[in-house]
């Protein structure tokens, strides 16, 4: 399956809104594409487009709209606030779900290419993406801006890709790839500005200036420690050495990290220290942020550009600014998504937070999405609806499996071939994972199962992937059939159209054969679900772990049938010898695990 990649292009216009929806329509005409945001500034001439694609196409869409830009974009005639080089200034690859960086250091590699090659574009990656260390910052790459292109790609300015050459419509173009920033407010019960900077300067990765003396827990009211000749004291503890060199061989050892690229990174020269202040390190790497005040909402909120939610966790910042607040007195009462947010974010908290409480995170996804949003207090000061705030959440959304339950029945008793055996063994496989994990869950929450929480927990969570991949062969094994009726209708009057029909044919049954196997393993995988529950199970529960069996054994044999008959139908022995031979020691393993299912339930009930 293809992941989810979101790209947030530049583009050197925010005044005109025919030529944007222009270009935005060519981003949104290329298959999966969507287009969830366009952010228009005219003192900028600017604008913001935001939208996701599968990770297979979102190369193509990125590739329209600079494509378009190009057309409709005269950089000679442009001016505005905001630093730029090209008609496509920046073209950013961000992961979603089911994509990693690298895939996107890829895809963004592919379409800077592409640019260059076809559109003449010169174009250079940054960030992850960045072929030498000193274009990682787009700052660097972006200098001199479209005023200083010609002279750059006249001297040494060779790009990544694309001709070194001067392309006085479109400009130059940074490709790149980085994680996704999430815009993020943490909610106070006050409205003192003041308050919410003392607790956001803890907690960000610039830190704060070290202060001594505080009179109380409000730090803000102690006295600026600064640096002086032979004194260099270290901003989280009561080190002091006599030079940088020394300070910094001590944060390394102590603390962690490059104390001169913090330094740097906060517009100050490592080198010339004296007189300046000295710096106590934020609790988090990754975290830009300030406190403010929203007059509308009634209080005043942390704010925070989370760069990295990776490795900066939003529930784990959530968590540390509840407690540094509660040493002051102050609550958090909720928090804010500015834009949009990964699922895998909700996840990660959900996951946390049910942990935390003793519950199994082996849940549903609405489940898991409403205990983050309610975890991290995501409706305390405005709406938040998954469905539009959300990006990549899973979801169903075959015409089978939204069915009720009722429709579905009366479908597969209709005189339609499909939806048929194939269908409704996926089901049949999904209903037995689904009543393994039921227990599970159920299971992790006694006081009895207190030793076995994490096991039980871990089943569970196998045991929901498990059944949402069931619940998908639903539909998938309708869909693969479609390509047999295809080829079935396709016309035979001459040796060559029945050559090519026969040849359409094996095809369409070859991938016809290949979702019922992959119901079969699935299958196993519920079955072991099950297996794994069985000595765990209270004795109340056997029955439902049994259950569980049968049916899952059940969907293992019947999408077997399913495989054998599309095997008779396929000419090539060799593949029809090695799907069976296939076939039957996935079976084999379903029988196996069953059969110790059904001994420990056996044994139970007697």
């Amino acid at each position: 399956m293809s992941g989810l990649v979101e790209c947030v292009p530049n583009f050197s216009e925010g005044r005109d809104r025919k030529v944007i929806d222009a270009i935005a329509a060519a981003i949104g005409a290329v298959e999966g594409a969507e287009v969830l945001d366009i952010d228009m500034g005219g003192e900028t001439n600017r604008t913001v487009v935001t939208f996701v694609a599968p990770s297979a196409t979102v190369g193509d869409a990125a590739f329209a709209g600079v494509a378009r830009a190009a057309e409709l974009i005269d950089m000679r005639a442009h001016a505005g606030a905001h630093p730029r080089m090209g008609a496509t200034d920046v073209l950013p690859f961000v992961p979603v779900s089911g994509v990693t960086m690298d895939d996107c250091v890829a895809i963004a590699h592919a379409t800077g290419e592409r640019i260059g090659a076809e559109l003449s574009i010169p174009v250079w990656f940054y960030e992850e993406a960045a072929r030498s260390p000193e274009l990682r910052n787009l700052a660097r790459v972006r200098a001199g801006e479209y005023e200083g292109l010609a002279e750059r790609l006249g001297s040494d300015g060779t790009p990544d890709a694309g001709p070194a050459k001067f392309n006085a419509r479109s400009g130059a173009t940074a490709v790149g790839a980085r994680e996704f920033l999430i815009a993020w407010n943490i909610n106070l019960n006050t409205r003192d500005r003041t308050y919410a900077n003392e607790l956001a300067y803890e907690l960000r990765e610039r830190g704060r200036w070290k202060r001594s003396g505080s009179p109380d827990a409000f730090y803000y009211k102690g006295d600026v420690v600064y640096f002086a000749d032979g004194e260099f004291p270290c901003g989280n503890c009561d080190f002091a050495g006599a030079d940088f060199d020394a300070l910094a061989a001590h944060h390394a050892e102590t603390h962690g990290g490059d104390l001169a690229a913090a330094y740097r990174a906060r517009g100050l020269d490592p080198h010339a220290l004296v007189g300046k202040p000295v710096y106590k390190d934020g609790r988090f790497t990754n975290l830009k942020g300030i406190g403010w005040e929203i007059p509308e909402y009634g209080c005043a909120q942390l704010s925070f550009n989370v760069t990295n939610f990776r490795t900066t966790p939003l529930h784990e910042v959530f968590d540390a600014a509840c407690e540094e607040a509660q040493k002051r007195g102050i609550r958090v009462t909720g928090s804010e998504i500015v834009g949009l947010v990964p699922w895998e974010v909700l996840r990660q908290a959900a996951v946390h937070y049910l942990r935390r409480m003793g519950k199994s995170p082996g849940l549903p996804v609405p489940d898991l999405a409403a205990a983050a949003i309610q975890s991290l207090g995501l409706r305390d000061v405005a709406d938040f609806n998954p469905a539009s705030k959300v990006l990549g959440m899973p979801k169903q959304e075959g015409e089978l499996v939204n069915r009720v339950t009722y429709d579905f029945v009366d479908e597969v008793s209709r005189d339609s071939p499909a939806p048929g055996g194939g269908s409704v063994a996926a089901l049949a496989g999904a209903l037995g994972a689904a009543l393994g994990t039921m227990v599970a869950n159920l299971s992790a929450t006694k006081g009895t199962q207190a030793a076995n929480h994490d096991a039980l927990a871990g089943i569970a969570e196998r045991g929901q992937a498990v059944k949402e991949a069931l619940v998908a062969g639903v539909d998938a094994d309708t869909s693969a059939f479609d390509g047999v009726i295809a080829a079935m209708r396709m016309p035979k009057d001459s040796d060559e159209q029945r050559a090519a029909r026969d040849a359409a044919l094996e095809t369409g049954y070859r991938a016809a054969t290949a979702v019922p196997l992959a119901t079969v393993g699935q299958c196993r995988d519920a079955l072991a679900v099950c297996g794994e529950m069985a000595p765990l199970m209270d004795a109340g529960m056997a029955s439902d772990v049994g259950s569980g069996a049968l049916l899952a054994h059940a969907g293992a044999r019947a999408a077997g049938y399913n495989v054998r008959i599309n095997l008779k139908e396929i000419p090539d022995e060799t593949f029809c010898t090695e799907t069976g031979a296939a076939l039957e020691v996935l079976l084999g393993e379903c029988d196996a695990l069953a059969a110790a299912v059904e001994d420990a339930v056996e044994a139970t009930l007697r």
